[in-house]
């Protein structure tokens, strides 16, 4: 693994720093896109078996050797930030690149143990990496109007109201609407479009999509068990037009999660040897 991320290590970093040393996964992902003009590249069209892009795959990966040598803290993936080591680094040639790689797998830090199958991406373990590749085949062996009947259920647990599913051909791919109460005096009306699939959403997909929902609602929302191109983020929410919030499989998953939808919860326990250590003494 380490020798397929090197290339991303520099670009990582740099489009940190242009994002004022703090970023979003997807924000990350879009800027080392545009630097090593990547735009229409078939190497963003792969996936692993998990439905995972392989290209953010290797990014996270990036991720993970960088904070591991420092280069970025160890908050929660929401949002990627360098530390001061990070923030001060400069352009590291290639040696220096190998260098930083080959010292964080003779550390010892169970990166060699994450290495044994792509699908983990980041702290991940096999196990983890398992089950949301297993939900997120649950999901999509689903008929179509089944799907849309869990996006409903979603968007309701989620705090959405007079969620409904249409259930009609022929409305330019609108599949229900929802209303989200933000205050008790601002409400916004939701157009949702459900995609079951295991590639990417492209451009004229969302497009047609804002055509339909043009002069019907407030803003547009599409749900996917597959990925979006970097396209389509841009066109999702591009200057004076109404914008559409996106939801693909990764997001998807992580929704479950956090409503505990779908998902049956287990507590696993890690021994704290340091307060066993005060009760190791020597018996005189």
């Amino acid at each position: 693994m380490a020798q397929k991320v090197a290339h991303f290590v520099n670009p990582v970093l740099n489009a940190l720093k242009r994002l004022g040393g703090s970023g979003q996964p997807a924000e990350v992902c879009e800027a080392v896109i545009k630097d090593l003009r990547l735009e229409g590249s078939p190497v963003l069209e792969e996936t692993l078996k998990s439905g995972v892009s392989r290209f953010e795959n290797r990014i996270a990966w990036v991720r993970l050797y960088l904070v591991l040598a420092g280069y970025i803290d160890r908050s929660k993936r929401g949002v990627w930030t360098l530390t001061e080591k990070g923030r001060n680094s400069h352009q590291l040639s290639d040696v220096e690149v190998h260098q930083l790689l080959l010292d964080i797998q003779r550390q010892g830090k169970k990166v060699s143990e994450l290495e044994e199958t792509e699908e983990e991406t980041e702290e991940e373990t096999a196990e983890e990496s398992d089950y949301k590749a297993q939900l997120l085949e649950t999901i999509r062996r689903l008929p179509p109007s089944g799907f849309e009947q869990l996006c409903q259920r979603l968007l309701r647990e989620s705090g959405f109201e007079q969620v409904t599913v249409t259930g009609r051909s022929g409305d330019e791919g609108i599949d229900g609407i929802g209303v989200l109460k933000v205050n008790p005096f601002v409400a916004f009306k939701v157009l949702f479009q459900c995609k079951k699939y295991a590639k990417k959403v492209n451009s004229p997909e969302v497009r047609n999509f804002r055509g339909a929902m043009q002069g019907r609602s407030d803003k547009g929302l599409i749900l996917t068990t597959g990925t979006f191109t970097a396209d389509v983020m841009k066109e999702a929410l591009r200057d004076g037009v109404p914008p559409i919030e996106l939801v693909d499989g990764e997001r998807l998953i992580a929704l479950f999660e956090s409503l505990e939808l779908g998902l049956i919860p287990r507590t696993v326990y890690d021994v704290d040897t340091s307060f066993f250590s005060q009760f190791d003494v020597p018996q005189e």
